[in-house]
């Protein structure tokens, strides 16, 4: 039975840990705070939306994805104005 490693299977990239590895780690909370906070990624936002499945026409998708990154937002902003001007 061979002991070698399978090379397959070696991540140069992130090697596995080794005793002095171990022994230089920290726990999360022992980190600073202002890199708790950039580790725990994007806060929870205070209001937040719901996620939803809808159909709309082609040509209203393709005018809203025109204008470029941000159009959801601006879908929602339109149908938001809308309901402003339109009571229901």
């Amino acid at each position: 039975m061979s002991k070698r490693p399978n090379p397959e299977l070696i991540d140069e990239e992130n090697p596995e840990w080794t005793d002095e590895d171990f022994k230089r780690a920290v726990p999360f909370t022992a980190l600073p705070e202002s890199l708790q906070t950039k580790l725990r990624g994007r806060p929870k936002a205070e209001v937040t939306k719901e996620r939803i499945t809808i159909r709309l026409s082609a040509d209203v998708l393709e005018r809203f994805r025109a204008t470029g990154a941000g159009w959801q937002t601006r879908l929602n902003d339109a149908l938001r104005e809308w309901l402003d001007t339109h009571p229901v």
